[in-house]
């Protein structure tokens, strides 16, 4: 079977119609490319826009001023008064100087006397070469809180009793200061305990190294009923 074909319809013939509008256009690209100009956008501008920018949003710092104190008011000027006085006053005094020479065989006497005094900051000693004594001993001590102590009459109401440790110094002159209670039973019998001690007669002082110091001393007394 032949195939028919119209002559018009024949693309064949109209190839080199094609070809040249092919080239044309490709020759209009070509010169269109080459007569392109493009402009160069200088980028150093927009770096000095984006200082500007950058230099508009800093914030200043500002800084309180400091308020200086007013200065202190001139010292007073202070005058000096000259009081100017005659000197017309004659004195008839002569005053005598004697010449004493002083050789290395020249004694010179000097009387000194030093006084010790007790002061309240005198050390306080527990244990010393010589300790405190009452007059007469041990045994007088006990004698004297016997015939002394008052037993309390709430004290023995209450069926109170016990030791009472009582702790004070003996000064350098043997009179007794600075009582208190080392340890107490009740406040009545705290309280009689104080009162005994405090009406002791002067000690013989403690000494140390010969001289008469301060010394803490306790002495139990002993609440019994009977």
């Amino acid at each position: 079977m032949e195939v028919k074909k119209s002559p018009k319809a024949d693309l064949e013939t109209k190839k080199p119609v094609f070809m040249q509008i092919g080239l044309v256009v490709v020759l209009a690209i070509v010169l269109i490319a080459f007569e392109w100009s493009t402009t160069d956008v200088d980028a150093s501008q927009f770096n000095m826009m984006d200082e500007v920018e950058a230099e508009e949003e800093i914030v200043p710092i500002t800084r309180q001023e400091e308020v200086k104190p007013p200065p202190p008011p001139p010292p007073p000027k202070v005058t000096d008064v000259l009081n100017i006085v005659d000197d017309d006053v004659e004195i008839d005094e002569e005053l005598d100087i004697e010449d004493t020479e002083i050789d290395e065989d020249t004694e010179v006497e000097f009387d000194i006397t030093l006084e010790e005094e007790e002061t309240d900051d005198a050390p306080v000693f527990f244990i010393v070469e010589e300790m405190p004594q009452f007059p007469g001993g041990d045994t007088e001590l006990r004698k004297y809180i016997a015939q002394s102590v008052k037993y309390p009459v709430i004290a023995q109401e209450n069926g109170i009793q016990g030791r009472v440790y009582v702790q004070f110094v003996v000064g350098t002159d043997g009179g007794v200061t600075q009582v208190k209670v080392a340890r107490g039973v009740d406040p009545n019998l705290d309280k009689e305990a104080i009162r005994v001690v405090e009406s002791m007669p002067k000690w013989k002082p403690g000494k140390q190294r010969g001289k008469a110091v301060k010394v803490s001393y306790t002495v139990p007394i002993n609440f019994v009923l009977q």
